[in-house]
């Protein structure tokens, strides 16, 4: 791939502010592509390609969900150890107005809003994990601790096989 210019994102700027290290990777972003195409076009394992999940409960209170790539949330699951009735996926548009970014571009990083974040345990223990940098086609490989210190997340196992 031609040098590309790498894109500066909320998420990239809080990332500088807050003095961690990433590496940037640029791909050829693919609609509905998911993960399953951004661990294709770095060669890296999808287990270590972190999907951010913007999610709401019954009352409609949003949260950030980070899982592995290659696992989905189980959302039953997710709303028992949360105490809730019911957790869903946000509609596109609503997830926008939450986060700021687009769906297939979301970062857990730099969000509009602040929202409860909640991390598949087994994350924090990979060497290195490749996460939304903010943008479609932009993903930064980041220490899993980094990521840890910084959003603060409550760990979870709530990750089921992709059916």
């Amino acid at each position: 791939m031609a040098k590309e210019k790498i894109p500066v994102t909320a998420a990239t700027r809080q990332l500088k502010q807050a003095k961690v290290e990433f590496t940037p990777h640029l791909y050829n972003y693919e609609d509905r592509g998911g993960t399953t195409v951004s661990a294709r076009e770095l060669k890296v394992d999808e287990h270590s390609v972190i999907k951010t999940l913007i999610m709401q409960d019954e009352k409609n209170q949003p949260l950030i969900v980070l899982m592995h790539g290659d696992l989905e949330v189980s959302t039953k699951e997710l709303a028992r150890v949360l105490g809730v009735k019911s957790v869903t996926p946000c509609p596109p548009e609503i997830a926008l107005k939450h986060s700021g970014y687009q769906v297939g571009g979301t970062s857990p990083f730099g969000s509009r809003k602040a929202m409860p974040v909640y991390m598949e345990e087994t994350i924090s223990s990979l060497t290195r994990i490749y996460i939304n940098g903010g943008k479609r086609g932009f993903l930064i490989g980041i220490n899993p601790q980094d990521a840890v210190t910084l959003l603060q997340p409550t760990m979870v196992t709530v990750g089921i096989k992709k059916s």
